[in-house]
C-alpha cells in the first residue's frame, strides 16, 4: 500500500508554474492576477481562501482578495462580478461558495466571464469539458487526474466508480476519465443516494473516487484488495484533541480500507492540496490564452 502525498505533488506542480511565471516577468511582462471574492464570514471558506493568497504569492502571482460582509445582496454581488468581468489586467476570478442563502449560487456563476471562470463551474467550461473541447477543468477533478497522472496509476480498460454525483466534483472526473485521452479510457460507474446493491459496485473498481460527503461512510467490506482509493471527502469534525476544536474526515475510513488499497489518499494531505494548485494552473492558463 502507498500513501499519495498530495502535498508533495501540489508543491511540484506549484514549483513547475512559479518557473514559468518567472519566465515571463523576466521579459518585463506582469505577473498573472488572479482575485477571489468571499461573502460572510465561513471559517473554513476563509482558511482556503488564506491558502489561495499564499499560493499566489508562492508562484509569483498577483492576489487580489475582497471580502465582502454577510448582508451583501445579490444585486451588489453581480455588480461586484461585473466589475472584475470588465478588469482587463485580472486574468481570472473565484466567488467562494458557499455563499449566504439569500444569493443564487448558480446566478453568481453563471455571471462570471467563462474565459476567466479558473474554478470552471460556468455551464460553458462544463460544456467544453463534456465534447472534449479545451476550457477550465474544475480544480478537484483536475487534481484527481494530477495524481492518477504523476503517481502512474493505470486508468486504460479499468473499471472506476465514482461515489458522487455533483456538478463540482463527480460529474466531471467522471467525464475526464471516460475520455479517449492518455489519463482516461476507463469504465466508469456513478453512484449515488439513489444506487441500490451500492456495496456490489464499489467491490468491482479498481478506482474508488469517494465524493458523497459522508464522513468514513466507505468500509473495508465495500472495496477489493489492491483498488485505488481517491478520497475527496472533507467533513469538519468536533474534536478535543485538536488546538481549533475540530478534525478533518474523510469519505473513507482510511484505517482499514487502507490494508487493501494498492494507493490511497489521506485526509487531509490527499486531494485538497491539489485543489488549490490546480486553481493556480488555470489561472496561468488564462493568463496565457489572453497573451
Amino acid at each position: 500500500m502507498q500513501i499519495i502525498d498530495g502535498k508533495l505533488i501540489s508543491t511540484k506542480l506549484k514549483e513547475e508554474i512559479a518557473n514559468e511565471v518567472l519566465q515571463i516577468t523576466s521579459t518585463g511582462k506582469r505577473a498573472p492576477h488572479l482575485a477571489v471574492i468571499i461573502v460572510g464570514e465561513d471559517g473554513g471558506s476563509q482558511v482556503y481562501v488564506n491558502n489561495k493568497i499564499k499560493a499566489c504569492e508562492f508562484v509569483g502571482f498577483k492576489s487580489t482578495h475582497i471580502e465582502l460582509p454577510e448582508s451583501t445582496t445579490e444585486e451588489e454581488l453581480l455588480k461586484r462580478v461585473q466589475e472584475l468581468n470588465n478588469d482587463s489586467e485580472l486574468d481570472g476570478f473565484i466567488v467562494q461558495l458557499p455563499l449566504p442563502k439569500h444569493i443564487s449560487e448558480q446566478k453568481i456563476i453563471e455571471a462570471i466571464d467563462h474565459s476567466k471562470d479558473v474554478d470552471g463551474f460556468h455551464p460553458v467550461n462544463i460544456g467544453k469539458l463534456t465534447i472534449g473541447l479545451p476550457g477550465f477543468v474544475s480544480a478537484t477533478p483536475f487534481g484527481i487526474v494530477e495524481i492518477i497522472k504523476r503517481y502512474n496509476i493505470q486508468t486504460a480498460g479499468k473499471h472506476v466508480v465514482v461515489l458522487g454525483r455533483s456538478n463540482i466534483v463527480g460529474r466531471p472526473v467522471s467525464i475526464l476519465l471516460s475520455q479517449k485521452t492518455e489519463h482516461g479510457n476507463a469504465t466508469v460507474t456513478v453512484c449515488h443516494s439513489r444506487t441500490p446493491n451500492l456495496k456490489e459496485i464499489t467491490q468491482q473498481a479498481d478506482i474508488l473516487i469517494a465524493a458523497i460527503g459522508i464522513p468514513e461512510y466507505v468500509t473495508a467490506d465495500m472495496v477489493k484488495d489492491g483498488v485505488v482509493v481517491i478520497d475527496v471527502g472533507t467533513t469538519r469534525i468536533k474534536s478535543d484533541q485538536t488546538k481549533s476544536g475540530w478534525k478533518l474526515k474523510g469519505d473513507v475510513k482510511f484505517d482499514e480500507v487502507s490494508e487493501k488499497a494498492s494507493f490511497i489518499t489521506p485526509v487531509p494531505g490527499g486531494v485538497g492540496p491539489m485543489t488549490i494548485a490546480s486553481l493556480l494552473a488555470n489561472t496561468l492558463k488564462a493568463y496565457k490564452s489572453k497573451n
